[in-house]
């Protein structure tokens, strides 16, 4: 397998809710657009428990949200709502600044229920961080299927297998959710110049070598890698696009090519100026920790 590996570390961002998250990574900043990857559960939820995420601020970056399992409502500060539920691609372009929630639906509130998908943070190209912010949602009917031998393949983002999606982006950028069937194997050719593997569920195997769970492969510019289904079906995704131009700097919910760009959205949050979310009154504040972006 002609792949670097990036291991993953887990994060809880409170309530017992734990993710595993793969970038940004010390190997890897970003893979194409894609800047912050988490992955979290399966889980099963129980009805005494609180997943949900208050309202919070970002900018210079799109948030890309997908679900496996269970539901999620969304609301922003620019007025829109929507309940996320598996298949669907939900975008949202932070631009010069947004703020959203991530709540429990009140249908499954106090209910047990299972949750199970990845966040995704696309980086804004220099020319866009400062956008207008932006909500769109896809639904998963509208979500090109392409069915294969052994294989279904849907294109999330991009263009792959000869369908492309419809959901818009800044600059080239492909998501993929692929199921395998056992011992089949599927050949990924024309893929961007930066592309990684991430096993969702059962044995994948890169090239003839096994991809440990909660692992991702991240592919040589250039490569056609053959992915294989061990002894059962195999879930993963494929991730990628051009390189970003140029380096990003992180600040908690903050992306930007500026340090001092980083510096103003701080003060913004502190001095609450970022706007709200209707019907919420509650606000994750800002660590406490001093903002230190990584050189």
């Amino acid at each position: 397998m002609s792949a670097a590996i990036l291991k993953s570390h887990e994060k809880d961002l409170g309530g017992g809710f734990v993710v595993r998250r793969l970038l940004p990574s010390a190997a890897k900043q970003a893979v194409g657009p894609f800047i912050f990857f988490d992955h979290f559960g399966p889980i099963d939820v129980a009805p005494d428990a609180n997943h949900d995420v208050r309202p919070h601020p970002h900018i210079g970056l799109a948030t890309v949200t997908y679900l496996f399992e269970g539901a999620i409502d969304h609301r922003d500060s620019i007025g829109s709502y929507q309940r996320i539920e598996p298949g669907a691609i939900n975008w949202m372009t932070a631009g010069r600044g947004i703020v959203h929630s991530e709540r429990t639906p009140h249908d499954l509130a106090g209910q047990p229920h299972r949750t199970h998908g990845l966040q995704l943070w696309a980086a804004l190209p220099k020319a866009h961080e400062e956008d207008e912010p932006s909500f769109t949602h896809t639904p998963q009917a509208d979500i090109p299927v392409v069915s294969l031998d052994g294989a279904v393949v849907k294109v999330l983002i991009g263009t792959a297998f000869g369908q492309t999606s419809p959901v818009r982006t800044y600059m080239q950028t492909v998501y993929l959710d692929v199921v395998l069937q056992a011992g089949r194997e599927l050949r990924l050719e024309g893929l961007p110049p930066e592309a990684a593997i991430y096993p969702i569920s059962g044995d994948v195997l890169v090239d003839g070598v096994a991809l440990v769970p909660h692992t991702m492969a991240l592919l040589e510019a250039g490569a056609v890698p053959v992915v294989t289904a061990g002894s059962g079906p195999v879930q993963f995704v494929v991730i990628g696009g051009e390189p970003l131009d140029g380096h990003r700097f992180l600040f908690w919910n903050f992306v930007s090519s500026s340090k001092e760009r980083l510096a103003q959205a701080v003060d913004d949050w502190s001095a609450q100026r970022m706007g709200s979310v209707p019907g919420e009154t509650e606000f994750i504040p800002l660590p406490k920790a001093p903002m230190r972006p990584p050189a």
